[in-house]
């Protein structure tokens, strides 16, 4: 008898927890996220479309996350507006994109002569990046997660070889964010051209250059049969950060769970892009090389002239702009900071 009791209270427990845990069940989550660059687009694309797959998986299928190609929901340009507004839940760009909207946005991308990964993830996670930049994000009404990004960029694709920065005046040239003012300061007419649309103005002529990527993605795009100047390194972008920005009504409804689990997905795929593109470089430069196209280097002039020429470009920025200026004070004192440990604790390379 008791041995029968004993039997019905554990079965009557176990129905019990297996009910409450369907009681405490996490709702469904449908998301629909545009994104600005094709799935085909190594790194900047194909990161994107793993968001999709990941979260699917991590959380079992109870949130899911489907990926966009570009213009199938919005045009991509359209996509800070329409998150903010929740006619769209998610976008998959990266912060640059909306240096209009506030300049402190294009530093969040890529910091010109700024820190490689191990030292932006460190400034980013840890000495108060992240903090600036939620709060950015939250003041127009998102939230944002780094979620992936590129690892040092090529400099770009020159169609004379540049001597001198006297080179530069009057050049026509596709270039983003930061790096961008700094070119236009020393004379150069810059504009921002989607992937599809570089290679077209090169050899009609309506640019003089560009700058896209790591050599990697630049190998899709076919710069090297036009132009075979390639110039390193990417001064204006030696860690590219991509994000999802999220309409900030659509992030607080989530539960702690549903949260912690889009972080996650979004830690992995950092380290997936770090990693994967990392290993695509070489084989990318040698078949450049194969197209004889000229892998050159900055000289140390040039480089000083082009740091000395974003520091002003900075500080004018700063002036206008306080969130800015707490990002930018805050990214170059984590440098100097970083630098007592880089300068004993690396092997020169």
């Amino acid at each position: 008898m008791l041995g029968h009791t004993m039997k019905t209270v554990a079965a009557l427990s176990v129905a019990a927890l297996i009910g409450g845990a369907a009681d405490a069940a996490d709702d469904p989550v449908r998301w629909k996220m545009q994104s600005w660059f094709p799935s085909k687009a190594p790194h900047a694309g194909t990161t994107g479309r793993d968001i999709q797959d990941k979260i699917k998986r991590v959380s079992g299928g109870n949130f899911q996350i489907r990926f966009f190609e570009p213009g199938a929901l919005i045009p991509p340009s359209e996509c800070f507006d329409a998150v903010k507004a929740g006619s769209v839940d998610a976008c998959w760009s990266t912060p640059a994109y909306w240096y209009g909207r506030d300049p402190a946005f294009a530093l969040f991308s890529a910091a010109p002569f700024g820190p490689d990964w191990p030292g932006l993830l460190a400034w980013f996670n840890y000495k108060g990046g992240k903090e600036i930049y939620e709060e950015l994000y939250n003041k127009h009404g998102m939230h944002a997660i780094h979620c992936g990004g590129m690892i040092p960029e090529a400099s770009g694709w020159f169609k004379q070889e540049i001597t001198s920065v006297d080179d530069f005046q009057g050049m026509k040239i596709r270039f983003l964010g930061l790096g961008a003012l700094v070119l236009d300061k020393l004379g150069a007419s810059t504009q921002l051209l989607a992937g599809g649309d570089i290679f077209p103005a090169l050899e009609l002529g309506t640019i003089d250059a560009t700058e896209f990527a790591a050599p990697s993605v630049d190998w899709n795009l076919g710069f090297y049969q036009i132009v075979e100047n390639y110039y390193f390194p990417g001064w204006h972008q030696p860690a590219t950060i991509y994000d999802i920005m999220i309409n900030k009504d659509k992030w607080d409804a989530l539960s702690d769970t549903q949260q912690a689990q889009l972080e996650m997905v979004c830690g992995d795929n950092v380290r997936q892009a770090i990693a994967e593109g990392e290993a695509q470089q070489p084989a990318a430069l040698v078949r450049h090389k194969e197209k004889g196209v000229q892998i050159r280097e900055w000289s140390p002039e040039i480089l000083a002239t082009l740091d000395e020429t974003w520091r002003e470009v900075a500080a004018e920025l700063s002036a206008r702009d306080e969130i800015f200026k707490q990002a930018y004070d805050s990214l170059t004192a984590w440098q100097e900071e970083y630098q007592t440990w880089t300068e004993v604790g690396y092997l020169d390379r």
